[in-house]
């Protein structure tokens, strides 16, 4: 185990001034100083694990809760899991940094498994046993799956996912710690889960799908923000909404022209079958409409569109309440994972407009033309009640990397799990 210590004085010897990480006879020592410090940690635990570290002492003083967190994500890597001894702090920073690091694993282990591994009933079944795994006395869950979303009026979710020999499936966990099987909801998590997405009929080019395990983050990292924010004791009933399918193509796959029409009577014509995750989100902001949760969050890779805007260091948000959304943003400077506001206003839900519908789920340009992301959001807000509830939209284009860069191995970064579970909190 490699011991580590921090230096806030730049290095001064053979490697040169900008040198991260010197190596002495005691281990290796990080020098962070210059601008960006928590970027400069990142970046030299990145290049000790890309050398073939994978056991880690952090030691010395320096080593803040912030500084720790911020050596872990560059440490943890795709293809191997890595051992860290934290530095001595105080005792609930270092349960909230285990706390942290059990849900940060988890979305890595989630997302990054292959598609083949990872379909929707065992995204849905996995959601259940981490959750039952911290709180197992106060969860309860219902699944519809297959042939029964139809039923029930699911058609976001069975659509896009009834190409599949792996039926769709939505799963609905109350964590309800009161007791109280009346408690009010105080908030519902909804999460797009997409295990694996070739875009349907407007199928993706091999190098845009290959990666397209990732398309259940959202539901990912909202289960992973539940798991961790009730591990730092949150008190308050919190239902978990996932809309999980594979999108795939087959006889019986959805077609463009096609028309859904959805519980909450919206008409929605189909002009691009790859912006499916709108379809499903549709149905969990309906479900959670129906709750009266006094907060309703979402997340999902919805966009191309928000990377372009904010690139992949930054959470893209979204909302109709501005103070909600200062919140949200405040709360992700906080826990050290940048989000940023798109525009979102109620005039840009006739940004796809229809003749044969009230609305189309995108426009039959690439990348769903201008202002996509706006637009995208625009849609799901026609499905939240917003005169009961508050909503905010996470478009994650932060939670995964398609190759490993100076600070991040290739794969999930976790990247919005403490700043959903901040606000939940």
């Amino acid at each position: 185990m490699l011991r580590i210590s921090l230096s806030a004085q730049p290095y001064e010897g053979v490697w040169g001034d900008n040198a991260l990480v010197a190596f002495e006879t005691e281990g290796a020592v990080i020098h962070y100083s210059g601008d960006y410090p928590l970027r400069r940690i990142q970046q030299a635990a990145r290049q000790l694990q890309s050398q073939g570290v994978i056991a880690a002492s952090l030691e010395g003083e320096g080593w803040s809760y912030e500084r720790q967190w911020a050596f872990y994500c560059g440490f943890a890597t795709t293809k191997a899991r890595v051992e860290i001894k934290w530095a001595s702090i105080d005792e609930d920073e270092l349960e909230l940094l285990n706390a942290r690091r059990r849900s940060a694993d988890w979305v890595r282990q989630v997302v990054n498994a292959t598609p083949e591994d990872m379909y929707p009933q065992r995204l849905a079944d996995d959601a259940i046993s981490f959750l039952n795994s911290i709180a197992a006395e106060h969860i309860t869950h219902e699944l519809v799956v297959g042939d029964e979303l139809a039923q029930a009026g699911w058609v976001g979710t069975y659509n896009v996912g009834r190409a599949s020999s792996r039926p769709p499936v939505m799963l609905t966990l109350d964590y309800n710690p009161t007791g109280d099987e009346n408690a009010p909801v105080a908030a519902c998590l909804v999460g797009k889960g997409i295990t694996f997405d070739s875009g349907g009929y407007s199928i993706k080019s091999s190098a845009g799908m290959v990666t397209m395990k990732c398309d259940m983050g959202g539901a990912a990292t909202v289960t992973a923000a539940l798991g961790y924010a009730i591990e730092q004791g949150l008190r308050q009933r919190v239902k978990l909404i996932l809309c999980c399918a594979e999108n795939m193509i087959a006889g019986n796959a959805y077609k463009l022209g096609d028309v859904l029409t959805y519980k909450n009577g919206q008409t929605v014509e189909i002009v691009n079958t790859d912006a499916e995750g709108r379809l499903v989100l549709a149905d969990g902001l309906i479900a959670a409409s129906e709750t009266k949760a006094a907060l309703i969050i979402d997340a999902a890779t919805l966009t191309g569109a928000a990377m372009m805007a904010v690139g992949t260091d930054y959470n893209a948000l979204f909302g109709l309440d501005k103070a909600l959304l200062l919140k949200a943003q405040e709360l992700s400077d906080l826990v050290n994972e940048p989000a940023w506001p798109l525009p979102l206003e109620k005039w840009h839900q006739s940004n796809c407009p229809s003749y044969y519908a009230d609305t189309a789920n995108s426009r039959s340009q690439k990348g769903g033309g201008m202002g996509g992301a706006s637009n995208a959001a625009a849609f799901l807000s026609r499905f939240v009640d917003t005169d009961t509830s508050r909503w905010i939209h996470f478009d994650l284009a932060s939670c995964f990397r398609d190759s490993a860069d100076s600070r991040w191995s290739a794969g999930a970064t976790g990247l919005g799990v403490a700043n959903i579970a901040a606000l939940l909190l």
